[in-house]
């Protein structure tokens, strides 16, 4: 099985299969729309992946821009905003941290599944100085007023929410920058049990594969924590 680094740099189609099934029921964009008026607004999607949040969005803002540091994730979200045949859009190859914007230049930043990894991946003892760098980032970008969106995950394969081990320094990490949260289901729903083995597998190992197998789960429940916070 690949590493989800791995995924990231070479695995677009295969990770977009997997991310098409989620959020069956829409309930995203339902919790985006009670946090944050989207009508005009300018989006910054942060860490776009192959566009789940920059293709929601498109159809209901006035621009968004989409930034991954993937080549490989951004080829599919740009093929899918070319096929909406919406000419609202923009994505470019950037760390979240260092933007090629200017300044107080958008009303929204979403980041959906991946402002965590500043924190998983770190190596070197200094995810907090990363993410304190993001968050000044933030505060340059954005209007004054305006709204940060994340979204992370809260436990696949469980009914109610569970804080993941992996991200245990994260959470609190949000609560002490000022967030507000809730949590929300984002189901998966696959159209057979094969796929939702297969694509399960792929991404969230054996383990996870091997209980929609064994509970026969075509719909894989999903926990997603929303945590939003003004500028």
């Amino acid at each position: 099985m690949p590493t989800q680094e791995e995924i990231y740099r070479t695995e677009g189609d295969k990770y977009e299969a997997l991310i098409v099934r989620e959020d069956h029921e829409g309930n995203i964009l339902h919790a985006l729309q009670e946090i944050v008026s989207l009508n005009g607004r300018v989006v910054y999607d942060l860490g776009a992946g192959t566009g789940r949040l920059a293709c929601l969005l498109a159809p209901q803002v006035s621009r968004v821009r989409a930034f991954d540091i993937s080549d490989e994730m951004l080829r599919v979200c740009r093929e899918k905003l070319i096929a909406s045949g919406l000419a609202n859009w923009q994505v470019d190859v950037a760390d979240h941290r260092k933007l090629p914007v200017g300044d107080h230049s958008a009303d929204l930043v979403v980041s959906g599944w991946s402002l965590s990894y500043l924190a998983v991946w770190d190596s070197r003892g200094t995810w907090r100085l990363q993410l304190e760098e993001w968050l000044d980032e933030m505060k340059r970008v954005l209007k004054p007023g305006g709204t940060i969106v994340l979204f992370e995950s809260l436990g696949t394969g469980n009914e109610t929410p569970v804080k993941l081990e992996h991200l245990r320094g994260f959470y609190p990490w949000l609560d002490e920058a000022g967030f507000q949260n809730k949590w929300i289901r984002t189901d998966y729903r696959f159209v057979s049990l094969d796929e939702a083995d297969f694509l399960s597998r792929f991404f969230f190992g054996d383990e996870l594969g091997d209980r929609v197998r064994r509970n026969g789960w075509e719909i894989l429940p999903e926990c997603t924590g929303v945590w939003w916070r003004q500028i």
